[in-house]
């Protein structure tokens, strides 16, 4: 089993943040990069929580998400073609004085099969740098979507992470 951290500093709220993570519509992949339309599947969703199926290049899962705290998203994993077990998501919401978020990412991953236990040795060591990376784009697409919103009234302007 791999767990891995992941930490970004952004302009966007926390409430931005969980706009852009539980927008499950088409075009999902142009900020989740992992989320392919085409695997794309909402089974049920309501207030806070949602039933969707997601993936990308052969790996798919479903996922539980729970928004239902407004510093916390957990998404968990019921089913997957790879993933079992513990595996799942949890973002973690900070406010800053200076108006920014702290976003922290734990990212677990229990192989259920062969493939699987390699996927998650793979993300947990070298692979992480692929989270990571995959991550800090999500931030800046919802940073950019909402920057586009705040400046057709307001000013904007970015911070490095």
């Amino acid at each position: 089993m791999s767990t891995i951290h992941l930490h970004r500093r952004t302009t966007a709220t926390p409430e931005q943040y969980v706009a852009g993570l539980t927008d499950f519509g088409p075009g999902r992949s142009k900020v989740f990069g992992n989320s392919s339309d085409a695997y794309l599947k909402v089974h049920h969703r309501s207030g806070s929580h949602a039933d969707v199926t997601e993936g990308s290049g052969g790996i798919w899962e479903r996922l539980h998400y729970d928004w239902s705290d407004p510093a916390r998203v957990v998404l968990t994993t019921t089913d997957s073609n790879v993933w079992g077990g513990a595996s799942g998501h949890i973002y973690t919401f900070a406010r800053r004085p200076d108006g920014t978020t702290d976003i922290d990412v734990v990212v677990t991953r229990d192989g259920k099969n062969l493939t699987g236990r390699l996927l998650g040795f793979v993300l947990g060591t070298i692979g992480r740098r692929v989270l990571d990376k995959a991550f800090e784009n999500s931030v800046k697409a919802i940073e950019a979507r909402n920057g586009k919103a705040e400046r057709e009234g307001a000013s904007y302007s970015s911070i490095a992470a």
